[in-house]
């Protein structure tokens, strides 16, 4: 059972080591390498129709079971995950069907759990430290490593922490198609105020922010906006000051 399989899968104690000595702490603060868990340490906040799939897909209990380390997780990232949605495109409309439908990653009531999910779910057994999710959002060879890394923080980070988790990327101009199949280009800062601001995901969704919380973020986003609205109308002036002054030189 999906129950069984999940037991199992927390109960492993993998090698976190991800190829550099770094400082371990027991703290859980926002400056400490240890993680919180905000909400279940079990399903990691996963809808559950999402998390049976992800437990009973092939690909997880045959394949992401045999990888135990950091760097084996973002090579998996990198050579299979192309979008970040939960399901694979057009695999709702197989749910219940069996025979060839069963596939690689498992039919169930909701369809062909993605990779990324999949992958999304190994990491969070795997316990990341503060370190090692800053590597996957800051990773320069995928966008959807950097994209796994932030639906892991949305997913498990206590809501007050959010912000200071995605706002240095609120401006990232890296572009990333979280949509499978395609057709939502976004750029990787796009994607970080989607998740901040949207409870739906692609289908599924977030766990809730409380609204004092979310007020919070949202008036924090507004001044953020001003701010850049603000330093592009004030470079925009410095180089229309700039052409006028070239200009009275030539003349």
């Amino acid at each position: 059972t999906s129950s069984g399989v999940l037991k199992a899968t927390l109960s492993m104690n993998p090698d976190l080591s991800d190829g550099e000595d770094e400082e371990q702490t027991t703290r859980t603060s926002r400056r400490g390498n240890i993680l919180p868990i905000h909400g279940s340490e079990k399903t990691m906040n996963l809808n559950s129709m999402v998390l049976t799939n992800v437990l009973n897909s092939v690909y997880f209990k045959n394949v992401l079971v045999q990888l135990k380390t950091y760097h084996e997780i973002v090579d998996e990232i990198y050579n299979h995950v192309y979008h970040l949605e939960p399901w694979e495109k057009g695999s709702r409309k197989l749910a219940g069907q069996v025979g060839m439908c069963g596939g690689v990653r498992g039919v169930g009531t909701g369809g062909i759990v993605s990779s990324a999910f999949c992958l999304l779910f190994k990491v969070f057994t795997l316990r990341p430290t503060r370190k090692q999710v800053n590597g996957l959002i800051n990773h320069r060879d995928s966008p959807y490593i950097r994209g796994i890394g932030f639906l892991f923080i949305r997913y498990t980070q206590p809501p007050p922490d959010l912000w200071d988790w995605f706002e240095p990327y609120l401006d990232d101009e890296e572009e990333v198609d979280p949509k499978a199949g395609g057709g939502s280009l976004l750029t990787v800062g796009q994607m970080c105020q989607e998740m901040l601001t949207k409870l739906e995901w692609y289908g599924t969704l977030f766990p809730r922010i409380p609204v004092p919380v979310q007020k919070s973020i949202e008036e924090r986003l507004r001044e953020h906006r001003r701010s850049v609205y603000a330093a592009v109308n004030q470079t925009e002036d410095n180089e229309t000051e700039e052409m006028k002054e070239e200009e009275e030189e030539e003349e």
